[in-house]
């Protein structure tokens, strides 16, 4: 955390912004400033009131792509801190102002559906439409995008597309990175780039990916053109199989995702984070859900894989219908996350999560190694109440390893993060690094993975350094996101 490098003071930058945009778009009430230092990665101290800043010196709310650019020249010229956010479902501190007096910028007010074109199968969207809302409306025309994230009743289409997000059905669909066909993002000199939307092209690197995963810290997305896909859901086949192992589990999907076959759902649960989802019938082992789904000859084919892959008796199906009333259970809006607040301040008790990929290879390995490392070396483990993980996003070489864990908290709640889930998130990434896997796959990297962003990319990595450099000089965007904060 750092001071600001600007030579305005908190006042002049409200007035600078105020003068821009107008006194309707800024907020600087100091309640709202508070809760805007954070994001979902300090939700147990913030749910006790605790915010240590440093704090931001205003929150806009731009209106359109020339605001946005107006707003970052102000900020570059200045050396004005600026973090940029939408749906604030952010996980891992990428929101987090650690640098005082910042700008946050907020894209939500920039929420216009402007194109669904049902021929070429494509909607335009801007950064503040959220998920759902364009859900609902393509469903509508027999269409859906394919993304299902957990967060999709908040999440909004900039920070989907800054953090490479994922979804439910990424097995089947691809995440974000597959779905976006162009964009519009404006840079911290003010310039605004447009990569047009084609099916497929050889010019050159890929450059809708300098901006896909940023996580504001090249520039801001102000506009993005997704992938739309028929929506068919009498054709969804839902299944369940019981399995002794969580080793068993991957063993059986493996050859399933290699051999072609691309389920929508595709999740292995170890047996303790499967008695969070499926006490009802779990019976202490790992539980296994697929999801067939497409046109009714691919779903079915899907289908007849599925069961030839998971044959009795080896594995224990499971009723369907127990399967599908799980799914519609899964996904979390803001009910859930006041429901988890109160929560946390009766029992001062929490859940967290960390994600990372791995080769097929070596799956279980990093599973056995990560579950024995905390168990044995995390100094608090009698504090925990459930350490589990599941496969959630299959690939042909491999899958990711979604560790859960959760834990009774003795401590100071100002020091939840540091006594608890930071050990444990570091031995989760320290062990897929040491198998050659990634340190994350698909929460970003934020402010809290940056110390590994190096070992991540290795000899590679100085082709980021090189885009931030060029990009963003002056050290303005999101400072501490992904290129940790020089010290």
């Amino acid at each position: 955390m750092t001071e600001s490098r600007s030579s305005l003071s908190r006042t002049q930058i409200v007035s600078a912004v105020s003068a821009l945009l107008g006194p309707d778009a800024v907020e600087y009430d100091e309640a709202a400033l508070r809760e805007a230092s954070v994001d979902r990665f300090k939700k147990y101290s913030a749910a006790h009131g605790i915010y240590d800043g440093p704090f931001p010196a205003v929150i806009v709310y731009p209106r359109s792509t020339e605001e946005v650019a107006a707003v970052l020249r102000l900020a570059d010229e200045n050396l004005i801190a600026v973090v940029p956010r939408t749906g604030r479902t952010a996980t891992e501190g990428g929101l987090e102002t650690v640098v005082a007096d910042s700008i946050v910028l907020d894209g939500s007010r920039m929420n216009a559906i402007l194109a669904i074109d049902p021929a070429d199968l494509m909607a335009t969207v801007q950064c503040g439409v959220p998920l759902r809302v364009l859900e609902n409306e393509v469903r509508a025309r027999g269409l859906t995008t394919g993304h299902s994230p957990q967060s999709q009743p908040l999440a909004q289409y900039g920070g989907l597309t800054a953090t490479r997000s994922i979804g439910q059905f990424s097995t089947l669909y691809g995440g974000i990175e597959d779905m976006v066909v162009g964009l519009e993002a404006v840079f911290p000199d003010g310039t605004i780039s447009r990569i047009k939307n084609v099916p497929r092209r050889a010019a050159g690197p890929d450059i809708r990916h300098v901006v896909i995963g940023s996580e504001g810290a090249l520039c801001v997305i102000t506009e993005v053109t997704i992938k739309l896909f028929r929506y068919q859901p009498e054709n969804n086949r839902f299944f369940g199989f019981l399995v002794d192992e969580f080793g068993d589990g991957v063993d059986a999907l493996r050859p399933l995702i290699t051999a072609g076959y691309r389920p929508s759902i595709c999740r292995v649960y170890s047996p303790e984070d499967a008695r969070q989802h499926f006490a009802h019938f779990a019976d202490g082992r790992s539980v296994v859900v697929l999801m067939a789904e497409g046109p009714d000859r691919i779903a079915e084919a899907t289908a007849e894989a599925i069961e030839e892959a998971f044959a009795a008796p080896i594995h224990t199906p499971v009723d369907p219908a127990l399967i599908e009333a799980w799914f519609h259970r899964l996904n979390w809006d803001q009910k859930a996350i006041d429901d988890e607040k109160a929560a946390m301040l009766v029992e001062q008790h929490l859940g967290y999560t960390t994600e990372v990929s791995v080769d097929w290879s070596r799956v279980d390995e990093l599973y056995r190694s990560v579950m024995s490392r905390v168990r044995i070396g995390f100094p608090r483990a009698d504090d925990l109440t459930m350490l589990g993980a599941h496969s959630s996003h299959s690939y042909q070489t491999g899958t990711n390893l979604y560790f859960v864990y959760d834990y009774r908290i003795r401590c100071d709640p100002r020091d939840e993060i540091t006594e608890y889930h930071e050990p444990i998130n570091a031995i989760i990434v320290e062990e897929a690094l040491r198998l050659g896997g990634s340190m994350v796959h698909h929460h970003g990297i934020g402010k809290y993975r940056t110390r590994w962003t190096a070992e991540e990319h290795g000899s590679a990595y100085p082709i980021l350094q090189h885009l931030k450099q060029a990009f963003d000089p002056n050290g303005v965007m999101n400072p501490g996101t992904i290129f940790p904060l020089a010290r």
